[in-house]
């Protein structure tokens, strides 16, 4: 492990935290899934449920508490495309482009997104629309910036086609993420959630056109 990089995440972590943390408005996690037709796969839509007026910053994994994320076969990936948010003004040209596989804090296309990255190899999920995994790194947006709020009770984190389900040992779990976020009081006090399953719906369980499916929240044991 690279003390530098840990250092240098911790310091991110810390400073989006301001004041210490304390019992969230975490509700959970929540899905929409859709098919875009064009045969690449289902598109998983992830957000973080919160109650109003809250904010999501920080997605992270650390020594402690990895992350990772993956599906049993690939993640589609755009080749105009790539790990944070697409270009809109590119969907009229390229319409599968909508669909790719990318991170965000709150939002679905590139447009005013202040989105930050320090210590994740993207490699593997942009090449090969393999894993996002990390130790060490952590995708995220200040307190200042509008795309951290919650939108009808939910923030936007990642946006995930494939043709699979998840590789865990529930075959249906797309990985575990851990969580930094504000309430929404007067000093904007701070909480963090870790290990939090993202646990996607079977398809075959579900009808899928858009249609939100709730995901629990579970501790990795």
């Amino acid at each position: 492990m690279c003390k530098q990089t840990t250092l240098i995440v911790g310091m991110a972590v810390s400073s989006l935290l301001f004041t210490s943390a304390v019992s969230a408005d975490f509700q959970g996690i929540s899905v929409d899934i859709l098919d875009s037709g064009l045969g690449i796969g289902l598109t998983y839509r992830v957000y973080v449920d919160v109650e109003e007026g809250d904010q999501v910053n920080a997605i992270w994994g650390d020594g402690d508490n990895s992350l990772i994320i993956e599906s049993s076969t690939s993640f589609y990936q755009n080749e105009y495309g790539g790990y944070g948010t697409p270009s809109e003004s590119l969907f009229s040209f390229f319409p599968s482009l909508e669909y790719d596989s990318f991170v965000t804090i709150g939002l679905l296309n590139n447009t005013g997104d202040a989105m930050w990255d320090i210590g994740i190899d993207w490699t593997d999920f942009e090449d090969n629309g393999g894993a996002i995994s990390t130790d060490n790194g952590i995708w995220f947006a200040t307190p200042d910036e509008a795309q951290v709020y919650e939108q009808d009770g939910r923030v936007l984190i990642g946006q995930f086609t494939t043709d699979g389900v998840g590789a865990f040992e529930d075959g249906n779990s797309f990985g575990y993420v851990n969580i930094l976020g504000k309430n929404a009081d007067l000093n904007l006090t701070s909480w963090q959630y870790h290990n939090v399953s993202l646990r996607i719906p079977a398809p075959g369980a579900i009808a899928v056109f858009g249609l939100a499916g709730f995901l629990g929240v579970k501790r990795r044991k």
